[in-house]
């Protein structure tokens, strides 16, 4: 029987939010590490929220550089929490990484479900 156990995603310190202060592949920002391996898996739940009062474009690099591996979303000038990750998995060490067209605007939150 798999067992689930709830963690915080590897680029946050002690639960608070990672900020997006990146605006290209280069300068993204670490948002989780995957677990190493193929036997256990990552459940991964993302939010962003966008402090500024203009739209933010958030690109996700789901365990790639390459446009296929990207997850794009506008996030609404002075929103709330968004949910961006509903639950993919990912796992073998395989990197999350943010960055936005606006620096410093966009938070993420999150958590990750392990499945061992």
């Amino acid at each position: 029987m798999a067992t689930f156990t709830k963690t915080l995603l590897s680029g946050s310190t002690n639960g608070k939010s990672i900020d997006v202060t990146g605006t290209a592949t280069g300068t993204a920002v670490t948002v989780h590490t995957a677990v190493s391996g193929t036997s256990d898996l990552d459940e991964v739940f993302i939010y962003c929220q966008n402090i500024g009062a203009a739209d933010a474009q958030l690109t996700l690099e789901y365990g790639e550089t390459d446009e296929d591996g990207h997850i794009q979303v506008t996030i609404p000038g002075e929103s709330g929490l968004i949910q961006v990750v509903p639950g993919l998995l990912i796992q073998n060490s395989l990197v999350i990484k943010a960055f936005a067209s606006v620096a410093d605007v966009l938070m993420i939150h999150g958590f990750v479900n392990r499945i061992s």
